[in-house]
């Protein structure tokens, strides 16, 4: 029990950057509206400089606060710069599923399983181990993988009953 809950702690702030743009998105669109070289969007205009920008600010907050309560609260210690990379790549890994997703033909809110529950997650552990290659166990990286995809679920249920998606996937 405590090796799932030091994997999912240790996964939060990218969990926490991949919620952001949800609540704080909007604006221009990433592409600039712009279409690929097969004439579909790049990632549509769901993918916006607000929602990647909130994401990278709240997922390197959430490490922020790790570093901060770890010592107080014997919790495994978190940083700065794991939640600015685990942002990073969730946010990189999301934009990569989109871009996938435009060029499967598929609208913008259409679900297209598997990547969008795994693409940021994969995409966050492979930039955090960039940048601390030992700061994870590969059963760690592997309990994460396997929770994200029940978890995603849930929670993008959970934000379409609040009305904050339109769709619950």
């Amino acid at each position: 029990m405590n090796e799932i809950f030091n994997a999912l702690y240790y996964i939060f702030p990218a969990y926490c950057a991949n919620a952001s743009p949800v609540l704080f998105g909007g604006g221009k669109p990433i592409d600039f509206g712009r279409k690929f070289i097969d004439g579909k969007p790049i990632f549509g205009p769901h993918k916006t400089y607000r929602g990647f920008i909130f994401g990278l600010l709240v997922g390197t907050l959430v490490g922020y606060i790790q570093e901060f309560i770890a010592p107080t609260y014997g919790l495994p210690a978190g940083s700065v710069l794991r939640g600015f990379s685990l942002s990073l790549g969730a946010l990189t890994g999301d934009l990569i599923g989109s871009f996938i997703k435009r060029r499967l033909n598929l609208k913008p809110g259409a679900p297209l399983p598997v990547i969008d529950q795994l693409s940021f997650v994969i995409f966050a552990l492979l930039f955090s181990l960039i940048i601390e290659p030992s700061s994870i166990s590969f059963m760690g990286a592997a309990l994460i993988i396997v929770l994200t995809a029940p978890i995603h679920i849930l929670v993008n249920i959970i934000a379409y009953l609040l009305r904050l998606k339109e769709t619950p996937w």
